[in-house]
């Protein structure tokens, strides 16, 4: 949202463009008080926000979102660190969180590769399970593969749309 020098934001418009995304978030299996932190975060002019800022603006206790952005930390969707001089937190988005966060399902996608390995072995390959999880383990398999490369594409990309 980004806006010229002296320009005011429209806090209704931010809010609602926060609870539209933070539902689309959802609908893709996030669960609500992640979702909403990380739209409200994402919208922040600094990428960045305090427990306190972030429980001000959705209207939410801290408990609410310690909960959400110890989530959110956890799937690399969000960094933690300290205000300085402060022992508060902050909370920031990075430009390339949404890379950070899909690279970084490539462990996990090759811990289900092993497993789905494992599975097809024990079941046996002719089975009517061990070819649904055969198939599985190919995609898995294309998509530890294919992800690298996309991301470099994206790095590319990256670079000809912002020069960082």
């Amino acid at each position: 949202m980004e806006q010229k020098q002296g320009e005011q934001r429209d806090e209704a418009a931010v809010s609602a463009f926060v609870e539209r995304f933070a539902a689309q978030l959802v609908d893709a299996g996030m669960a609500r008080m992640p979702a909403r932190v990380f739209a409200a975060i994402l919208v922040s002019d600094g990428g960045v926000m305090t427990s306190t800022e972030i429980g001000q603006q959705l209207q939410v206790s801290p408990a609410a979102v310690s909960g959400a952005v110890r989530y959110l930390s956890h799937v690399a969707m969000l960094t933690r660190e300290r205000e300085p001089g402060s022992r508060r937190e902050r909370y920031r988005v990075h430009s390339d969180q949404w890379y950070e966060a899909i690279a970084s399902r490539e462990q996990i996608i090759k811990r289900w590769e092993d497993t789905m390995r494992d599975g097809v072995t024990s079941l046996g390959r002719d089975t009517p399970a061990g070819q649904r999880l055969a198939e599985t383990l190919a995609f898995f398999e294309f998509i530890k593969t294919e992800l690298p490369l996309m991301m470099d594409r994206w790095r590319e990309r990256r670079e000809e749309l912002f020069g960082n």
